[in-house]
């Protein structure tokens, strides 16, 4: 066999005048080479200057190592930090680089996984937690592994030889991965040094191109995602190839821990938790209670506007009701079981992890029309999900949560217009929260490579996708598609957004249902007296609440807009004797439907005023005797700063309508500290 692919080899040369291959370059160029070169070769031939700044290649469209070896007709592109794939194979030999470090000063620490990640990578160790000085020592560790520059050398072993290779190295989590590989799969490693990893690559070349590292901080992971596996140390840094970035990266961090909703949220008094009530129930705090109570009240309103007819169904069914709908076979993991399924006996009911079922229901209780659809039932819904405790997160990720929730029951003829008011109700409630630009969207499909994930046949999947594609395309929506994403009855369209550490949630959904109809069976008569299947549409119009505030928290700072924030005037009274005339004052704003308070504590005035603009309090009104003689307030706001004197009635007038236009005002002067 070897004879044979030398003869080939040779024969092309023959053709090629000695060439055996040509590689055509990301700028068009071609090269052409007489021998098999390896990537990082190719890369040296173009310039030394490309070769050290190097860290993965791309070949005929796939990301591949630079010590593949390239022996045909290829199109490659070398793979930079600039490139998101060249610079997560940068931070995975980061990752390495701390593996390596932590087994130098923890030799008993067993390694798990640590991959790269958007803002930098990870690893998972079998260990004792890290406080802030073990970090820095580690971080001094990995600094010293850098500086010696051992080659990273890429070799792979059989299977068993795997296995017992990591046994013998006593790192059972690797063994596991190995066992858990397909029969037949490459088994690779990485060596630099005295270290090995199990890995995929691809990685640089040496340790020594790493340039800049930061150990950001260490928390716990269950192993492998599942709250029933051991709880792990996992360390997250970060690497870039210039100091100036990783530094301005670092300020970035410190901004983000302002904004984390988790963090500030609670510093606001705006949600709390507690260990007795249980992990992802959240308590809504009086101001977190209120915006949301905001936010519910306009939505509610705007969807009634826009022929939305309102239910209220119960928190929990019987089984039964899940069995129809096939949540229990697809979803029960998911759900809070109420009962005891092994007694025949016990009636078994689960808490509600959706609506729609229930609002089926609601449309079978008469029989409908073509003249009746289309039919839009919403509900603001209290929902129960039984997230892994590993995936619990202040608001964004919680076991139970308040969703507008929305089914449309309509005819075939009727989905595209309805679809496209679905999406315009979704644009506008963006828009009106200023989250319009923060936001992607995703064409989530299902995987027809596992079948037993969904219901329906492949033709209709097929069919629905495109319908959405259409749909999405003839309204302009830029979006991408992802495999397997799709809920268990149809396709739909995922709003995505990411949080302040780049971890992306869906935000708002809009799925396209051909299959439950018919397992629920709903119908409605046609315009010749025939019993036809509807087709539904699940929607929301704002998603989760909860998460939705978390979003407001992290995008404003906790400086919302005025009409959302809890409290959006103080009146700060100079001394005592303007307390009446500062409760007159209030009296006439909570008229006219402003949330006010009075701060009548006897403290100096500039105390006041530095209190609420921590508070961040939209509009501070100082009063003193000038203001009460002639009918004025002081106005001091988090927009311009000191806005001056102005008459009562003019200040009502514009925080009224700011208020009702749920205007977003810029800040366009910071104040002095």
């Amino acid at each position: 066999m070897a004879w044979f692919h030398k003869t080939e080899r040779f024969i092309k040369m023959r053709k090629n005048g000695g060439i055996i291959m040509k590689i055509t370059l990301k700028d068009g160029s071609v090269k052409e080479y007489e021998k098999s070169m390896t990537v990082y070769e190719i890369a040296q031939d173009i310039s030394q200057g490309l070769a050290r700044m190097a860290c993965a290649g791309e070949l005929d469209g796939e990301v591949v190592d630079l010590r593949t070896v390239v022996d045909k007709d290829s199109e490659l592109n070398i793979l930079t930090f600039n490139d998101e794939a060249g610079k997560a194979a940068y931070r995975h030999t980061a990752s390495h680089v701390l593996a390596q470090a932590v087994k130098r000063l923890y030799p008993h620490a067993k390694l798990a996984i640590g991959p790269s990640i958007d803002t930098g990578f990870y690893y998972d160790f079998d260990c004792e937690p890290f406080d802030r000085a073990a970090l820095d020592a580690l971080e001094k560790e990995m600094k010293k592994i850098i500086k010696e520059g051992a080659l990273l050398e890429r070799f792979t072993l059989p299977r068993e030889e795997a296995i017992a290779f990591m046994k013998e190295k006593g790192e059972p989590y690797k063994v596991e991965l190995i066992e858990d590989l397909p029969e037949g799969e490459e088994i690779s490693f990485y060596r630099q040094g005295d270290f090995v990893d199990l890995c995929a690559g691809p990685h640089l070349m040496s340790t020594k191109g790493i340039k800049a590292i930061k150990l950001i901080s260490s928390s716990g992971a269950y192993w492998r995602g599942s709250e029933k596996n051991k709880m792990l140390t996992r360390v997250y840094g970060t690497a870039f190839t210039k100091n100036a970035d990783l530094e301005a990266y670092l300020v970035h961090l410190e901004d983000i821990k302002k904004r984390d909703h988790n963090k500030l949220g609670r510093e606001m008094e705006i949600f709390a938790t507690v260990d007795v009530i249980g992990q992802g129930l959240p308590l809504l705090m009086p101001k977190g209670a209120k915006i949301i109570q905001t936010l519910q009240r306009w939505i509610e309103d705007e969807e009634e506007r826009r022929g939305y007819m309102r239910t209220k169904t119960p928190l929990m069914a019987k089984k039964d009701l899940y069995v129809i709908s096939d949540h229990w076979g697809h979803y029960k993991e998911g759900m809070f079981v109420l009962g005891d399924e092994e007694k025949e006996d016990s009636e078994v009911f689960a808490l509600r992890p959706m609506t729609c079922p229930f609002q089926y229901y609601v449309y079978k209780q008469s029989q409908k029309s073509y003249r009746d659809l289309p039919c839009r039932y919403g509900e603001t819904s209290t929902l129960f999900r039984n997230e892994d405790s590993g995936e619990m997160h202040g608001l964004t990720r919680v076991r139970q949560f308040t969703i507008s929730e929305g089914h449309l029951i309509v005819t075939p003829e009727q989905v595209e217009e309805e679809f496209k008011g679905c999406l315009e109700l979704a644009m506008y409630c963006l828009k009106t929260l200023g989250l319009e630009e923060d936001v992607t969207y995703r064409l989530s499909k299902w995987d027809p490579n596992n079948r037993e994930k969904y219901l329906g046949n492949e033709a209709d999947w097929e069919k629905m996708q495109n319908k959405m594609r259409e749909l999405l395309v003839q309204n302009g929506v830029p979006f991408t598609e992802s495999e397997g994403e799709a809920a268990f009855y149809g396709p739909k369209l995922d709003i995505q957004a990411k949080n302040v550490y780049g971890k992306e949630d869906t935000m708002i959904t809009i799925q396209l249902d051909f299959i439950l109809a018919e397992r629920f069976d709903m119908f409605y008569v046609d315009s010749n007296g025939e019993k036809k299947r509807p087709y539904i549409i699940h929607r929301t119009s704002i998603g989760c609440y909860e998460r939705t505030l978390a979003w407001l928290i992290e995008k404003y700072a906790g400086m919302f807009p005025t009409w959302l924030c809890p409290e959006q005037v103080r009146i700060l009274p100079i001394s005592e004797k303007y307390h009446d005339y500062a409760n007159k004052v209030k009296e006439e704003l909570q008229n006219n439907g402003v949330l006010v308070t009075v701060d009548e504590r006897a403290e100096k005035i500039g105390y006041k005023i530095r209190e609420a603009r921590l508070e961040r309090i939209p509009y501070m009104l100082i009063v003193g005797q000038k203001e009460e003689e002639e009918a004025l307030v002081s106005v001091r706001s988090r927009y311009l700063g000191d806005e001056g004197q102005k008459p009562l009635d003019t200040f009502i007038n514009e925080i009224t309508k700011e208020i009702r236009t749920k205007e977003i005002r810029k800040i366009e002067v910071k104040e002095e500290k």
